[in-house]
């Protein structure tokens, strides 16, 4: 018995060292020495502080800032550690009820503006933590922020082009606009 048993609390020991302890260790040590910025989780920081991630988007609901996609997340919205969709269907009540709602509220918001309002206005991503917006999403927005702040349409859209983000490496994905950093360089440009 002793010739099977110490043999395996051995091996189970060694091998809950290498991959619990020594692994994720190594991992982490490489991840901070390559890339740092991510590896510290993306930071956006301000006056030397901390105030988001690149990664996870924030709930802006004041109608002088550009609001991102609706968050899936429960019970606060952009909740890291309940990330999921929905999980509601096209033809789900309360998927339409829910945007019907976040129209209403847009329309309450900037109730000048009739053009049509872009999807990811309305929608939540798979994940209900996506940080962007199209760039058809936050050229809605400009009008409402530019009365707001004071500002011209021409400014708040010369900021959005500076922020959108191209695809990445050229192929993948769509362009798209960081809500945090946009917003961040909105205070810069005219402070609320």
């Amino acid at each position: 018995m002793k010739t099977l048993l110490r043999p395996a609390i051995t091996l189970f020991v060694l091998l809950s060292v290498a991959t619990g302890i020594v692994y994720p260790l190594a991992v982490t040590g490489v991840a901070k020495l390559v890339f740092p910025g991510q590896a510290a989780g993306s930071l956006i920081v301000k006056d030397g502080k901390p105030v988001g991630s690149k990664l996870i988007g924030q709930n802006f609901s004041d109608p002088k800032y550009f609001w991102g996609r609706p968050s899936a997340t429960g019970p606060m919205p952009y909740n890291a550690s309940a990330s999921s969709g929905s999980n509601q269907g096209p033809l789900n009540p309360a998927l339409v009820d829910a945007v019907k709602g976040r129209i209403a509220a847009l329309k309450e918001a900037d109730p000048t503006n009739n053009a049509p309002i872009p999807a990811d206005l309305v929608t939540a991503s798979g994940s209900g933590l996506d940080p962007h917006i199209s760039p058809a999403a936050a050229r809605w927005q400009a009008p409402r922020i530019a009365r707001i702040r004071s500002l011209s349409e021409a400014e708040v859209s010369k900021l959005i082009d500076a922020h959108t983000e191209g695809r990445q490496l050229g192929l993948l994905g769509e362009p798209r606009v960081n809500v945090l950093n946009l917003n961040l360089a909105l205070d810069r440009l005219a402070r609320p």
